[in-house]
This record gives structure tokens, C-alpha cells and sequence, in this order.
């Protein structure tokens, strides 16, 4: 007779789920037998990626949906494995990514009653009352599988709440008795995606993109910004080609996807801040934070239309940006309606105010490009090479198809500066505040692209958070070699910059003490060679060269690599 799970694993076929990336526990013996029986038969079921932590399990599911767009399935241990996911599902959230996350419960029974009942202490420990409870601010949608004959219709449902926009994670729990259950075939139903299926983000009607239109031809000092369009890889040349007609700068804020070639004279940077005290016009382009109030001077007369699958953001308790015009939908869809519009409205007098916007952004774009290479130029000393330099040299060989994974959190800037992408799904980011993301985004990404080379750029505070020792297990495991660069700075440098924007003359600048300070001396390369991968350590500037293709020709050669830089450290020792 079948049981819940051989209908659980047939449901996530159904769904399209591919990967289960896991980190087991007791409550999945009937998974871990199912599959075995599968096995043994030939049939073929869902790939298991086993994760020694959880982290890198939640991320690395959550970098194959940012280069696929498909969720894929996570299966932890009960509270213990929820509690060590919420951090990924608070990082899924945030940037708006699908993802499943299913855990198991302690059994229900304790004297035997059903197969699967309680048969160690830990069954009796892990059991909390409100076990949804640590998930439930991050997540869509939540469910407890009351009996398997309904499983096929509630992954049906979780599978379509997480690809619908605003897309993001959900959680899904079930006990060991429901697991081993016995149920006939005749009494499961199928739930197909063409009647049970997700719901696509919308258009909008020409009423409101005419509107928008009007106040964008009206505009003398047009700007946009984007942090996560880039996620369809059709709009990152909509939004080119819309900045291109119009003469628009185009900003990133805090990007998770590559929103526009960085080829693009339109292209701006990634501080938008200082610019919105000269716009009189600026369209929002899901983008969740545009900028820092604080550190801008917004015009008051600006008009600013807002075009995002989440326009409220109803997640975020306070927002306080000023949008005169939402428009709820697919950017994609309604980006190009938008410039039909515009290309039909447009006078002659128009077109040639946008051309002379346009070529004054094209050498702005130059001059910045210039000043970014100088900046490049100054190598730095031994102990203190200068950032810009090894990402500059970076650049030299990393590849348009190639992948960056970026989570080098207050050198972020010089990254999206140095290392310029050019192709849709190109640049993957965090739209949350949970470090550790880098490493296990990487993996996710080879697997689902493994002809591409993936570069992971991480600090050495983000490389601890990423459970370092148990990504490169995975990469030597299921062969995922990625290249991580590692600028360590001994330290959290978010800290105290956080003191220094606070309290600008207190007593921690003074005495350049800022309780930030961990590290000195580790060698985190050597963590990468304890789980197979390739290490090295550079001090010098003039090491840099050389070391990134070493690095590289192990990676090509198909071993993980890790590079750690020494840059100037956050603070001095005592």
C-alpha cells in the first residue's frame, strides 16, 4: 500500500520541484524509506542535496530560484531545523524569492498507536506549542498536514502561493505518523497547475500608464530606480531602453538582480540619495528601499509614480516614501505598454530634450568610469590592499555569462562598482538583512547553472554566517566548485560605521575602539581546505594577480576555491 509520503513525493514531481536540498532528523524515517524503496525500483524521484547546516540548505534554494524563477523544496528537523531557517526565510522574504520550506513534528503518539509514534526522548522535547509561531512574520502562507489524503492538494497550494507576486516562501509540516500513513490510490485526487496553478502578476490599464506617461514627458530631470526588476530577465533592457528614449538616470538601491547593463549610459550607480534633491520626476521600479531619507534632500515638488508587485509593501510596518501614482503589476508588462505610450505622445521637441539628457548622462557615465579606475589603480600595501584593486583584478577575469553572488555587505559599494555586469542574472544580491547568504547562493547557482563559473564576494563576517565548513562539503559533494573571495578586514565594519553615523564625535571615535574587532590572523582559507576546497591567503598587492588564477584554474579544474585578501582592518589591535 502507498503512504502519505510516496504521494508527498509525487505531489513536489508534480510541481516541478526538482531539488531537495535537506538537513534530516528522526521525524523523516518514512522519507528516508520511500526513497530507498524508490530507489531500488528505478523510479525516479526528486534530488536530494543533503546540507550539514540549514543555512546553506535555505540558500542555497534560494540562489536556483533567483537564476531559475523556480522554488524549489527545503526539508529540515522539526523546531530545530525551523529555528535555524528563519534567518534564510527572512533573507527569501525580502528579495522576493519562492521557496518551500517543510519540516517535520514530533509524533503525535506515544504508546505505539500508529506506525511512526514516539520511540526516543527527543520526540518528547521537540514539540512546542506554536511551532508556526518562528516562522510566521517571514512567510506567505503556512500549513499542518492534518492526513495524507490531502497532501497532493496542499503542495498544489503552497506551490502556487509562492510563485505568485509578490512571490516569497512558505512552510509546510507534517508528522511522522501522517508520513507512514497507508492510504489507497483511488483516495489521493491530482491537482494540476493548469486548473490550481499560480496567478501572474497583472498589466495595468492605460488610464494609469497614461498618466505616468504624461508626467514623464513632462519631465526636465528624470530619474529611476530599481533594486529587483532585474529578477525577469526581460526588463533589465526595458529599463535601458526606457532611460535611452527618455534621457532617464537609472540608480540601483541596494540591487538584488542586475536591473540595467552596466554598459548603459543611463546607468547612474548605486546612490541614488544624492540625486533625488535635483529630480522633478522619479519612477520606482520594485525597489523597496529607493533611499536614505536621511542622507537626501528630496525636492518637494518632484512627482514620483511607483511601479512594483508589492507597491505598499505591506510587509514593512513603516515606509514613508512619497508615491503619487502606484501601479501594482508585472514591470515587465508594464514597461512596455509605458513606452508604446511614450513613443505615440512624444514631440519632436521631446525627443530632443531626451537626446541631450542622454548625452550628458553618457559622460557623466565616462568621467565615473574613469574615477572608478583610478580608484583601482592604488594597490594599497601588504596587510592594507586597497579593495577596489583586487576587484578590479577580478574583473579582468570574470566572464559576461558568469555569475556574481555579492554579499561583501559595506564594501558592496566598490563590488558593484569594480565588477561590471552586463547580462540579465548576472548579479545576485540580498534583499534582506541575514548575513550568511553568499556561499550557499553560490552552490545554488552552479547547480542550476553548472557550464557557468560562479564568483562568490563575501566579508570575512558574512563568510563566518554562511556555515562555511558545510558549503564546501556540499561543493566537494555534489561537485559545485565556486571561486569565494573573501575581504577581511578582521571585523564588522557595519558596526562601526553604524557608531561613527551616530554618534560622529563620541567617545568610540576617539579612543578608534568600536567593539568590532574579531578575527585578526584567522585563515579562512583554511576552513575551505578542511572540506575539500582549494585555499590561499594573500597579504601583498603584488600576490593578487597571480592567486586569483590559481584559484581560477582550480575552480575550471572543478574544486571550490577560496581566496582571502587582508584589507585595512576596522580597527587597531590593543
Amino acid at each position: 500500500m502507498p503512504t502519505t509520503t510516496d504521494y508527498f513525493l509525487e505531489a513536489l514531481q508534480d510541481c516541478g520541484i526538482d531539488y531537495l536540498f535537506c538537513n534530516l532528523g528522526t521525524d523523516h524515517a518514512p522519507i528516508v524509506e520511500v526513497l530507498a524503496r524508490w530507489r531500488a525500483r528505478g523510479r525516479p524521484a526528486p534530488q536530494v542535496v543533503l546540507c550539514p547546516h540549514e543555512t546553506v540548505a535555505m540558500h542555497m534554494a534560494m540562489g536556483y530560484a533567483m537564476v531559475t524563477g523556480r522554488g524549489q523544496a527545503v526539508i529540515v528537523h522539526v523546531d530545530a531545523g525551523t529555528a535555524n531557517s528563519v534567518m534564510g526565510l527572512h533573507n527569501c522574504t525580502r528579495s522576493r524569492v519562492p521557496l518551500l520550506l517543510i519540516a517535520g513534528k514530533a509524533p503525535f503518539t506515544v504508546r505505539g498507536e500508529l506506525p511512526g509514534t514516539r520511540d526516543t526522548p527527543i520526540n518528547f522535547l521537540q514539540e512546542p506549542f506554536d511551532m508556526a509561531g518562528l516562522v510566521r512574520p517571514y512567510v506567505k502562507w503556512s500549513y499542518d498536514l492534518p492526513s495524507g489524503l490531502v497532501v497532493k492538494e496542499a503542495l498544489r497550494r503552497a506551490h502556487s502561493v509562492i510563485h505568485s507576486e509578490p512571490r516569497g516562501p512558505a512552510y509546510f509540516t507534517v508528522a511522522r505518523e501522517i508520513l507512514a500513513e497507508e492510504i489507497a490510490n483511488d483516495r489521493v485526487a491530482a491537482f494540476p497547475a493548469e486548473r490550481f496553478g499560480p496567478v501572474p502578476a497583472a498589466g495595468a490599464d492605460d488610464e494609469a500608464l497614461g498618466e505616468l506617461a504624461d508626467h514623464l514627458l513632462a519631465a526636465r530631470a528624470p530619474m529611476l530606480i530599481s533594486a529587483y526588476a532585474g529578477r525577469h530577465p526581460q526588463t533589465p533592457a526595458l529599463i535601458d531602453r526606457l532611460a535611452r528614449f527618455c534621457g532617464i538616470g537609472v540608480y540601483e538601491s541596494n540591487p538584488i538582480h542586475l536591473n540595467i547593463t552596466r554598459d548603459s549610459p543611463c546607468f547612474c550607480g548605486t546612490q541614488p540619495s544624492p540625486a533625488v534633491a535635483g529630480a522633478d520626476f522619479g519612477l520606482l521600479v520594485d525597489v523597496d528601499v529607493p533611499w536614505i531619507p536621511k542622507q537626501a534632500n528630496e525636492n518637494p515638488n518632484a512627482f514620483w509614480a511607483h511601479i512594483d508587485v508589492d507597491p505598499i509593501k505591506k510587509d514593512s510596518p513603516i515606509w514613508g516614501f512619497p508615491t503619487h501614482l502606484r501601479i501594482a503589476g508585472d514591470s515587465r508588462r508594464i514597461l512596455e505598454r509605458l513606452l508604446v505610450l511614450l513613443e505615440a505622445r512624444a514631440t519632436p521637441a521631446y525627443r530632443a530634450a531626451a537626446t541631450a539628457r542622454l548625452d550628458a548622462l553618457a559622460r557623466t557615465h565616462a568621467a565615473r568610469r574613469h574615477d572608478m579606475a583610478e580608484v583601482a589603480a592604488v594597490a594599497g600595501e601588504p596587510g592594507r590592499i586597497n579593495p577596489a584593486y583586487i576587484l578590479a583584478e577580478l574583473d579582468r577575469v570574470i566572464e559576461d555569462d558568469d555569475i556574481l553572488v555579492h554579499e561583501a555587505i559595506t564594501n558592496a559599494p566598490l563590488v558593484l562598482q569594480q565588477l561590471r555586469r552586463t547580462r540579465p542574472l548576472t548579479l545576485l544580491g540580498n534583499g534582506g538583512g541575514g548575513l550568511g547568504f553568499g556561499a550557499g547562493a553560490a552552490l545554488g547557482a552552479k547547480l542550476a547553472q553548472p557550464e557557468r563559473t560562479v564568483f562568490h564576494v563575501s566579508g570575512d563576517a558574512s563568510f563566518v554566517f554562511s556555515a562555511p565548513t558545510a558549503a564546501y562539503m556540499v561543493a566537494r559533494e555534489h561537485r559545485l566548485p565556486i571561486f569565494s573571495i573573501v575581504l577581511d578586514n578582521c571585523g564588522w565594519a557595519g558596526v562601526k560605521g553604524a557608531t561613527l553615523r551616530v554618534y560622529p564625535d563620541g567617545e568610540a571615535k576617539a579612543s578608534g575602539k568600536f567593539q568590532a574587532y574579531l578575527g585578526a590572523g584567522t585563515r579562512y582559507d583554511k576552513v575551505g581546505e578542511a572540506a575539500g576546497a582549494y585555499g590561499e591567503c594573500v597579504e601583498d598587492p603584488a600576490d593578487v594577480r597571480e592567486a586569483i588564477a590559481r584559484c581560477l584554474a582550480e575552480v575550471k579544474g572543478g574544486r571550490a576555491a577560496v581566496l582571502v585578501c587582508r584589507i585595512a582592518p576596522v580597527e587597531q589591535a590593543s
